[in-house]
């Protein structure tokens, strides 16, 4: 390989891999906000035994969680166009 093309290729894998970490990060973010939600419902069923309202109140709340966080990414990501 020539220095032009080892310089090309370690400049595409740079922004490959921060594109990548990006992304697993926003994947992170969405399934710990669901999964927080969706454990403590489940938590909070077998405490107070009223299977499945509250699971499904944290299912709902997960949801939530999820379409909070994809708002912020929307945001970030737009900033970054302007």
């Amino acid at each position: 390989m020539r220095t032009d093309e080892k310089e090309k290729f370690a400049d595409y894998f740079g922004r490959s891999t921060r594109a990548l970490s990006d992304y697993l990060g926003i994947g992170f973010q969405i399934t710990v906000s669901f999964v927080f939600f969706v454990l403590v419902g489940y938590w909070a069923d077998q405490k107070f035994g009223t299977t499945p309202l509250l699971l499904l109140a944290g299912v709902v709340a997960g949801m939530i969680g999820m379409v909070l966080v994809l708002m912020k990414v929307v945001r970030k990501a737009n900033k970054k166009d302007c």
